[in-house]
This record gives structure tokens, C-alpha cells and sequence, in this order.
């Protein structure tokens, strides 16, 4: 029931009754107050875009009224299996105790994304009754564990997840940001970047990152995705690449890994609410840019209509010269965004993650606490060896499934 005896009713989303309304809550939500600036998203007609790729997804409207319906709210969710960070030791027939190498404990967990509720039907219970159905949803699809991912300043979708919903804060991941801007930049003449090939990168992930906290079971769909662009690895000038086994029995000293995915083709954003003299100062830094491309000037890209980006996943790597690596990876992934014409590349990566020191960002549109909160969704598991993964502690790194961005 909502405010006055008004029935709410929650349901599945049908795209053929609800896309308008739908939008209409989008747009409500996203633009904000007057005169502030905000960052909006078009889904490209396409709600359910950020978790149709995953194995199992819903997404759930609320609608209000009789004769005139009017939707209210929504809110998304999907089940896949990860890592769940801890890490269990398996010896071979012949091997001994210290030698024994750490295998992933996977586990079936839930992402909660896109709650929305219309500002004029706020305070009215919809967002926890979007909530409680999805988790019923979750629960009988066997979904242990469920997962939201907030600002760290958002305090009303904090306030319901952690004290009305049972959620608990869990993990802190960065979200770094870097401009595309109209010059290409250099990338070190001492690193060679080579495109894997999608069972090359599979094999690689799942040897080398498999017990990386929320790592997928199913990294293969994730790779042969037509959103995944590629694979690419970053090792010394001279190294001789003759396939994945080789290269796992017999690394260079250093070298760096990451996927790049396109989101361009999932959503476009546009920053709304910039003054004119920040419009104009942008525009004079790509106009300069263009005008004199050798002084490598750092132009803003056009942000205030609707740009695209490119998602960098799956970032690992080892070694002493590590962070070069992932640098020079970096900056190769914005010269291919910059061919496909997006506006920024971004990444999210552990608050630990010692590979981000490799990361270029502007801090004026990242994000350094992004906000992760967990719920168990049951109490009939057998623990075991395994514990509850609410109350482990973080690892140095995890992997940020790009479906979900």
C-alpha cells in the first residue's frame, strides 16, 4: 500500500507497456536540483542494458494507481558466481605440503543495481518493497550473497540498504576516470603490447586470477562477449610471446594485463549543469589542442553532450616494473578509445590495488570510495572451512565484472 490507501504494485518490467515511464523516473532522478551539476545516463532505450549480459537478470517496476498507472519506481538484479576471496590449498598425487597451490571457493551472488524512485514518491516504503521482492527473486534462484554498490555519500540509498535492509558496509574500490583527449599520447618504446586471443586470456585469468575476489566462474562469456574489444598484455621489447603455457611456465620479469569492454554501445553519458565558463574553458583546451597537438596539451573532452567510454577490467600483473606496464597499457587503451570516438576510460580498482599507482586519472571525475554493501541472504549454508564472506577482511585486489558498470 502507498500514501492514503494507494495501492503499489510490483512487478517485472515489460518494455513494450513501461519504456516510457521508466525514462521519465531516469530522467527525475538523474538530472538533480537546479543549478548543480549532474551526470546523466541514456540507456539507449535499452533499461535492462547493465545486466542482460550476466546468467541470470530482472528487472522490477513499481507502479501506482488504478485507472491511471503511473510507474513509480524500478530497480535491477542478476545472479552470477564468483570468487569469494578465500582460498583453499590442493596438492597434486605428488606433490608436498609447500607446494600445494591455492584453488578459488566460488559462490553464488546477486548485484543490485538501477533502484530508482520517482522524487515526488519518496519516504512512501517503495524502495524497500522494490528491495524485499528482488531479494525474493535472488533467494530462489540461489543466490547466497547480494551486493550494492552506492557513492559513498549517497545517504539515503545507505541508509536503506545498511539499516532497513540488512546490508553491511564491505568493500571501498575506486573508480578512476581519465579524459580522452584529441591527441593520441605516447606509449613507451620499451614495453610491447601484445592482443591475446580469447582462449590466451581466458587461460591466463583463470591460472593467474582465478582466487582474485568476486573473479567470474564464467570469464570465458565475459571475454567472447561482443562488448569485450580484446585482451591485451604488456611485457618487455625483445620478449618472444609463443603462447599462453609458455608464457605461464616461463614469465618475463615484469608484465600487466587488462580487457577493455564498450560500454559505448551499452549507454552514453552527458555531464548537465555546467556553467557557461566552464563549457568555454573546455572548448578552448580542445580548440589549443587541436591547433598545437606537439605541446601534448591534456584537453577536456566535449562531456556536456553525450560521450561514451570504455570500461578497463580484469587489471593484473607482476613484477618490478609492474606499474610501467600498466601505465603504458593505459595510455594504449586511450589511444583505441580516442579511434572509437569516446569521451573517457575508466577503471575500478581496490582502494590496496598497488597496479593503480599505473592508472592515469583526473581526480575531478573519479571517484576514490566507492561504496560496496553485502547482505547474506540465508543462514542454512554449511560454513566449513569457508566462513561468511561478510566478515572477511579485503584482499589486494578485486575484479570488477564489466557487465555491471
Amino acid at each position: 500500500m502507498g500514501e492514503e490507501g494507494v495501492i503499489v504494485v510490483v512487478r517485472e518490467f515489460d518494455h513494450e507497456k513501461d519504456l516510457l515511464g521508466v525514462e521519465d523516473v531516469e530522467r527525475r532522478c538523474e538530472v538533480g536540483s537546479s543549478g548543480k551539476v549532474s551526470l546523466f545516463t541514456d540507456l539507449l532505450g535499452d533499461p535492462i542494458c547493465r545486466v542482460r549480459h550476466s546468467p541470470a537478470f530482472l528487472m522490477l517496476v513499481a507502479e501506482m494507481g488504478t485507472e491511471e498507472k503511473e510507474i513509480v519506481g524500478m530497480i535491477r538484479g542478476c545472479i552470477k558466481t564468483v570468487t569469494c576471496g578465500k582460498k583453499l590449498s590442493r596438492k597434486g598425487k605428488n606433490s608436498h605440503q609447500n607446494s600445494a597451490k591455492p584453488v578459488p571457493v566460488y559462490t553464488k551472488v546477486a548485484y543490485i543495481l538501477g533502484l530508482r524512485v520517482s522524487p515526488s514518491h519518496r519516504r512512501m516504503g517503495i524502495g524497500l518493497k522494490l528491495v524485499s521482492r528482488m531479494e525474493e527473486w535472488l533467494i530462489e534462484n540461489g543466490a547466497e550473497y547480494s551486493y550494492i554498490a552506492t557513492d559513498s555519500d549517497n545517504l539515503g540509498s545507505i541508509r536503506l540498504f545498511t539499516y532497513k535492509c540488512g546490508y553491511s558496509k564491505f568493500r571501498t574500490p575506486s573508480i578512476l576516470v581519465n579524459p580522452v583527449f584529441a591527441h593520441r599520447v605516447s606509449v613507451s618504446h620499451r614495453v610491447n603490447i601484445i592482443k591475446l586471443t580469447v582462449s590466451d586470456a581466458e587461460c591466463l585469468y583463470r591460472r593467474r586470477f582465478s582466487t582474485t575476489e568476486f573473479f567470474p566462474r564464467d570469464i570465458d562469456s565475459v571475454l567472447n562477449n561482443k562488448l569485450s574489444l580484446g585482451t591485451f598484455l604488456a611485457v618487455p621489447v625483445g620478449f618472444a610471446w609463443k603462447g599462453s603455457d609458455r608464457f605461464m611456465s616461463a614469465p618475463p620479469e615484469s608484465w600487466a594485463v587488462i580487457s577493455v569492454w564498450n560500454c559505448k554501445d551499452v549507454f552514453k553519458l552527458e555531464i548537465r549543469g555546467a556553467s557557461s565558463v566552464k563549457r568555454m574553458l573546455a572548448k578552448t583546451t580542445r580548440i589549443v589542442d587541436r591547433a598545437l597537438p606537439w605541446l601534448r596539451l591534456p584537453s577536456i573532452p566535449e562531456l556536456f553532450r553525450p560521450f561514451g567510454l570504455h570500461f578497463l577490467y580484469g587489471l593484473g600483473g607482476e613484477g618490478p616494473h609492474a606499474v610501467k606496464m600498466m601505465k603504458a597499457l593505459c595510455w594504449f587503451a586511450h589511444n583505441l578509445a580516442k579511434e572509437r570516438g569516446c569521451g573517457v576510460v575508466a577503471t575500478e580498482v581496490s582502494s590496496r590495488e598497488p597496479l593503480r599507482l599505473g592508472v592515469p586519472y583526473w581526480r575531478t571525475l573519479s571517484c576514490d570510495e566507492d561504496l560496496w554493501c553485502i547482505k547474506r541472504l540465508g543462514e542454512d549454508y554449511s560454513d566449513g572451512s569457508v566462513g561468511d564472506w561478510t566478515k572477511s577482511p579485503p584482499g589486494l585486489s578485486i575484479f570488477v565484472d564489466p557487465r555491471e558498470f
